[in-house]
């Protein structure tokens, strides 16, 4: 492990290959499971307030969702999360031409209208954060339905914490992605 901060952060960031590979799981991760992506309270917040703008957006199946749960729903554990459509998708996913699963949010957000790419829990992924009392433990999550990110980043040569770089630095910002950098570096030399 290592500390940044009261962040933990698993060596596993820095040892582990991943790069999602939608050719090849087709967004899988926006169906499986068997809840919505977790959403901080802003998130929730935003998709709350901006839904009429977000709507147009979405599949209709996505809106029926939103427009019976809300923008967000409360998780058996109390955590806000994306509610869900009967078929299990998360309701702000999309279907490209080519049956690839997506999130609609990530179009609404480069349209300039919600301030975020998607949930950071799905920018971060396959990190997933668990808050302590004094400190976040800062994991790699591994599925089955990834492998063929595992693949992709080994063939690509592309470590974890390179891959969700930008969705490290928006959590925890530049000065702290930067540590980690340093840390990484340290631990190469190691192994």
């Amino acid at each position: 492990m290592i500390q940044i901060g009261d962040t933990l952060v698993s060596d596993e960031l820095l040892s582990e290959a991943f790069v999602c590979d939608l050719n090849a799981c087709k967004g899988a991760c926006c169906v499986e499971g068997e809840y919505g992506a977790p959403l901080e309270q802003e998130e929730a917040d935003e998709l709350k307030d901006k839904a009429e703008i977000i709507a147009p957006y979405l599949s209709e199946k996505g809106r029926m969702a939103i427009a019976q749960q809300g923008a967000w729903v409360k998780g058996e554990d109390g955590d806000l999360e994306t509610p869900l459509m009967p078929s299990g998708h998360c309701a702000y996913v999309i279907e490209d031409e080519d049956k690839t699963l997506k999130c609609g949010l990530e179009r609404v957000h480069e349209e300039g209208h919600i301030n975020f790419k998607k949930p950071i829990s799905c920018h971060l992924y396959p990190v997933r954060v668990k808050r302590y009392t004094s400190f976040e433990a800062v994991n790699y999550h591994r599925w089955n339905i990834c492998s063929p990110a595992c693949s992709l980043g080994s063939a690509l040569n592309t470590k974890i914490y390179v891959f969700v770089k930008e969705a490290l630095i928006r959590k925890y910002g530049q000065e702290w992605y930067e540590q980690l950098e340093q840390a990484a570096a340290l631990w190469n030399k190691k192994s």
